[in-house]
């Protein structure tokens, strides 16, 4: 029907009320209908040859980069009682500041004036100790002089033996000469004999002959009992001498014993001086941990131990502090299944809780909100929670992290992987499949891209 007048037939309710004309009106309706699917089907295909940026969306939280830059709690080092707090909750300290005051509660450290009675007896056996090297020297120096006497007597004595030896050999060639003045007076005499015998001699000289025989004689046992006599002196020098030296070697041992037992107390004393060195730089040490100090600059958390006069273990947790110089970290938690698929270096999106964003997270180019950051590191075990823990860092020339942002806030992350058409995520989506493995260097290397 032409529209070629002002009065239109559909105003007219009468024609309404035809049921040619609802006909003809509802064929019109299905033609809008045929081309916006066809409209609607076009788009549908051309959106699903687009390109698609495959994605591990995690969970996570903000931490800091480096372990000493994260939160920490102090713990006492001794145990005691609180005495005094010098901070207050929120309140900023810097490295070295006093944090607490402790006092002793153990009993062998309660006395006041312990370290000087400690330094007491460190000097006290300090001084046994040098009294102990001077009982050594004297020890030294006596066993010198027995080893020159001992030198000295042993020369004495072996002279005193080459003298026996020597009037020994003279004892015995003069019992040699005595013997043969013995021998030709009796053959003298026996030759004056037979000629006494035949009248050629007197019997006054036979006598006389006879007397000279028993001179010599006599003079022969007298030589021998001096000869016996000589060997006797020699006999007595050598034990005189094996008892000089034998003398001086128990007395040289007897002395080095002596110095041997101070040598052991000496030792003894320095190992107790040692002993005692330790307990006073201890002593000063523990002293010095009544105070427990900030070990950086930082803020108070939290007071975990509270009031005055509370008594704590060694090893209690005290106070907990926030570092005040921090890089800030994201610790996210990924599923088994996809850590072959993270590397170092690798580029993530994250978007903090707080902050505003919009997320297309196949299409990272258009997402709004969310901020750069890379993987520094990947854990080679598995957490309590039954993933595998990977920290992020900021990425370099990218927008900075909000200033605001809290230690401990929470974090939502797009691991941004291969580029893959939409209907080819849309297959691995409806059939379970993991997403391609994919290698970030291997990628830019390719020759095609």
């Amino acid at each position: 029907m032409l529209n070629i007048t002002d009065n239109k037939l559909s105003e007219n309710s009468e024609i309404q009320k035809l049921s040619a004309f609802a006909i003809l009106h509802s064929r019109k309706r299905s033609k809008r209908l045929i081309k916006f699917l066809i409209f609607f089907g076009a788009l549908l295909l051309i959106i699903l040859k687009l390109p698609w940026t495959q994605n591990i969306r995690s969970q996570g939280i903000v931490t800091a980069l480096l372990p000493n830059q994260r939160p920490q709690t102090i713990h006492s080092t001794i145990s005691g009682k609180i005495e005094k707090w010098f901070v207050q909750e929120g309140q900023r300290v810097k490295k070295g500041d006093t944090i607490l005051f402790l006092s002793e509660i153990k009993e062998e450290y309660l006395d006041p004036n312990l370290v000087l009675n400690t330094e007491s007896q460190l000097k006290a056996k300090e001084q046994t100790v040098r009294s102990y090297m001077s009982k050594v020297n004297a020890g030294d120096n006596q066993i010198d002089a027995l080893i020159n006497s001992r030198k000295l007597k042993l020369e004495q004595a072996e002279n005193k033996l080459i003298q026996a030896n020597l009037k020994v050999q003279s004892d015995s060639i003069e019992l040699t000469a005595t013997e043969i003045n013995y021998k030709i007076a009796k053959e003298q005499f026996d030759r004056l004999q037979q000629l006494y015998n035949d009248g050629l001699k007197s019997l006054t000289d036979l006598e006389a002959r006879r007397l000279k025989v028993q001179e010599t004689k006599a003079k022969v046992i007298a030589q021998q009992n001096k000869l016996i006599s000589g060997k006797n002196d020699v006999l007595n020098a050598k034990i005189e001498l094996n008892s000089i030296n034998a003398d001086f070697n128990d007395k040289i041992a007897k002395s080095e014993s002596e110095k041997y037992a101070s040598l052991s107390n000496m030792y003894d004393a320095e190992a107790i001086v040692s002993k005692l060195q330790n307990q006073v730089v201890n002593y000063n040490i523990r002293f010095g941990m009544y105070y427990v100090l900030a070990p950086q600059d930082g803020y108070i958390t939290k007071a975990i131990q509270s009031g005055i006069g509370e008594v704590i273990k060694e090893g209690t947790e005290i106070i907990s502090i926030m570092p005040a110089n921090f890089q800030l970290a994201v610790e996210m938690y990924v599923d088994p299944i996809d850590i072959p698929l993270l590397q170092k270096r690798q580029h993530v999106q994250i978007q903090f809780d707080g902050w505003p964003s919009v997320i297309f997270s196949g299409w990272p180019g258009i997402t709004y909100g969310t901020y750069g950051g890379e993987i520094v590191a990947i854990d080679n075990f598995i957490s309590p929670n039954g993933k595998y823990r990977v920290l992020l860092a900021k990425k370099l020339n990218s927008v900075d992290w909000p200033e605001q942002i809290r230690i401990g806030a929470g974090a939502n992350t797009i691991t941004l992987l291969k580029e893959v058409p939409v209907w080819y995520e849309l297959w691995r989506k409806i059939n379970g499949f993991p997403p391609d493995y994919y290698k970030e260097n291997s990628e830019k290397n390719d020759p095609k891209k």
